[in-house]
């Protein structure tokens, strides 16, 4: 058995891993978006699922509110001008609710921008339905099949009835007379980060029993652009009962048309992004029925649910309360959600995906770090160093085995030329010299796949959470999150051209390489020609690949390799097995000048 072999093993079985990651999400996919946006089409948003046997009434009180036919998209700041309107104004948000439908379509998250630059607008969550990008929550009654009776529909007009400005300390109430005894009310209050809490009352003066039907919805129009990676869902989102989490993109809602899930009295739905989310809390406890809906002729995605009849009798007063979560996936505000609310699952609106029991400990230990350095490049350096001591007895008695390999190289040669014509004996004869040394020939893979689940963990984290959007590291490092914005093949901004993505290779990629290429350098060279080459070339093709990485990976990458070159020393020179990097990198340099002088 050739004494590379289980180097060679590590490497490739890590490159196979890298490259396989990467052809999932190292060059992602833009999904198409919708070809120009229209002008609103006619048929409204379908409505919430209805009670057995409810049609829609004259006054359109089963229609959910939507894009009207003759709507005409203005710009947002027109949108927003053509109805009178409820400020809110909070520490984190800004924006107003609709009077016309009692909508909220209009909120800014004032703590993030859109780019790095300071003077960048705020990031804009919600719009009305008649701007470019219409997207928006409503919450309604609907009444049953032939009930007669008039509720409040998307252009009716509300009127405030208590309070001027929607403020942490200040709710306000809306309301709306049928003008057959029935008087709806809506009371709304929001925290100081992203959870409005909706009351939704209905005074009953018609002298009968009346029935309605609870509902609540988020609608956006038009297939947003989306990050386009395997390993993070945008689309539809939900936690619905029994179903529990329910994730369905875009372009599976295009092509089924609606996802219809069983009753449920727990859980929460709506339509995520990257960082942003837009979700309905049903009143816990209360009975509902979610669905996902996408309607062709609007081009109109939304997530609602219906909840159980309310009888309302005469001369009585009825409510029903609701929340909804409208801002950034800060994923300690979710948890304390999901804790003080009792919202199931509140805390997968954060895709952190198949290894939850990786991913989220390493956020929380970054975090952690975080809060006492302020820095998340510098806690990313910390975690590795702590990955490196949890896992230091595994590394230290790999590294023991490969030094113990080293020593033995004089009989391993032997036995090679012994049973140099049989296979068999030559393999029986390595394995009896592995027992007696007590080497196992498989450790030095142990170092390489350590990495493996942790970089994963690691890639999610600096990826799908927003701690991590526009987080600095030093220097021209500005958002861990986002790859290295340096480019050799520009000498780094001297010449003005932007090369394609295939020639994008940073600062911090370059130093990922050199340190991987001398960690390799530290053992023996293969003798066969085959393996030199992957030796040689591994780190060259890393470099590249992970050039598209975000940066914060890079440099926990670049980190990890300067700690295991520092480590692997150490260990080495205390088995008394000399080390082979600068001899390798000699005799690499001296072969190199040999070759080029013979050609010459």
């Amino acid at each position: 058995m050739n004494d590379n072999r289980n180097m060679i093993l590590a490497v490739v079985l890590s490159g196979l891993v890298l490259l396989g990651w990467q052809f999932f999400v190292g060059q992602p996919q833009l999904e198409a978006q919708l070809a120009n946006q229209q002008q609103a089409q006619s048929n409204v948003p379908a409505a919430p699922s209805q009670p057995d046997g409810a049609q829609s009434t004259s006054a359109g009180a089963v229609s959910a509110p939507g894009t009207a036919s003759n709507d005409k998209v203005l710009s947002r700041d027109a949108a927003l001008d053509l109805s009178a309107r409820v400020a809110i104004e909070t520490p984190r948000v800004n924006g107003s609710i609709n009077l016309v439908g009692a909508r909220l379509d209009d909120l800014h998250l004032k703590d993030y921008r859109q780019t790095l630059a300071a003077d960048s607008d705020t990031v804009i969550l919600l719009s009305p339905k008649q701007s470019p990008e219409p997207y928006y929550a409503d919450l309604g009654w609907v009444a049953g099949a032939g009930a007669g009776i008039k509720v409040p529909a998307e252009d009716s007009i509300w009127s405030l009835a208590q309070g001027d400005k929607l403020t942490p300390t200040s709710p306000v109430t809306l309301a709306w007379d049928n003008g057959e005894g029935l008087t709806f009310k809506r009371t709304i209050t929001v925290d100081e980060n992203y959870m409005f809490s909706v009351t939704q009352a209905v005074e009953n003066t018609s002298g009968k029993d009346v029935t309605l039907y609870p509902y609540g919805l988020v609608v956006r129009k038009g297939e947003p652009q989306t990050s386009g990676y395997f390993v993070l869902h945008e689309g539809m989102i939900g936690v619905l009962g029994e179903d529990g989490l329910q994730e369905v993109d875009y372009s599976t809602l295009i092509e089924e048309g609606s996802k219809k899930y069983a009753k449920a009295s727990e859980g929460w739905l709506g339509i995520t992004d990257k960082y942003w989310a837009t979700a309905l809390v049903p009143a816990a406890g209360a009975e509902y029925e979610g669905r996902f809906l996408y309607s062709p002729a609007s081009t109109n995605f939304q997530a609602d649910y219906l909840g159980s009849a309310t009888k309302i009798a005469a001369g009585s007063t009825a409510e029903v309360s609701s929340k909804l979560f409208a801002g950034a996936k800060e994923s300690n505000l979710i948890d304390a959600y999901e804790a003080a609310d009792n919202i199931k699952n509140f805390e997968l609106m954060i895709d952190w995906g198949w290894f939850y029991f990786l991913t989220k400990p390493m956020f929380w230990l970054i975090d952690l770090l975080y809060s006492i350095v302020g820095n998340f490049g510098i806690a990313i350096l910390l975690v590795t160093v702590l990955v490196k001591a949890v896992f230091f007895p595994l590394a230290n008695k790999s590294y023991v085995s490969m030094s113990k390999m080293k020593l033995v190289q004089p009989k391993m040669q032997d036995i090679r030329e012994k049973y140099k014509d049989d296979r068999a004996k030559q393999q029986q004869a390595m394995m009896e010299l592995y027992k007696t040394e007590k080497i196992n020939p498989m450790a030095g893979c142990l170092p390489m796949l350590i990495q493996i689940p942790v970089f994963f963990s690691l890639y999610k984290v600096l990826f799908v959470t927003i701690e991590m959007r526009h987080a600095p590291f030093f220097g021209w490092i500005q958002d861990l999150s986002a790859p290295d914005p340096t480019n050799l093949f520009t000498l780094f901004g001297m010449i003005p051209w932007d090369p394609p993505a295939l020639l994008m290779l940073g600062i911090w990629p370059l130093i990922m390489g050199v340190t991987m290429f001398l960690q390799m350098k530290m053992n023996p060279a293969p003798a066969e020609p085959a393996q030199q080459m992957i030796f040689n070339w591994m780190p060259v093709m890393f470099t590249f690949m992970l050039a598209s990485f975000p940066a914060g990976l890079v440099i926990y990458w670049a980190w990890n390799n300067s700690l295991s070159i520092a480590q692997q020393s150490i260990i080495m020179k205390r088995q008394g097995v000399k080390l082979e990097l600068f001899d390798n990198l000699k005799s690499m340099f001296s072969r190199k000048a040999k070759e080029d002088g013979e050609k010459s």
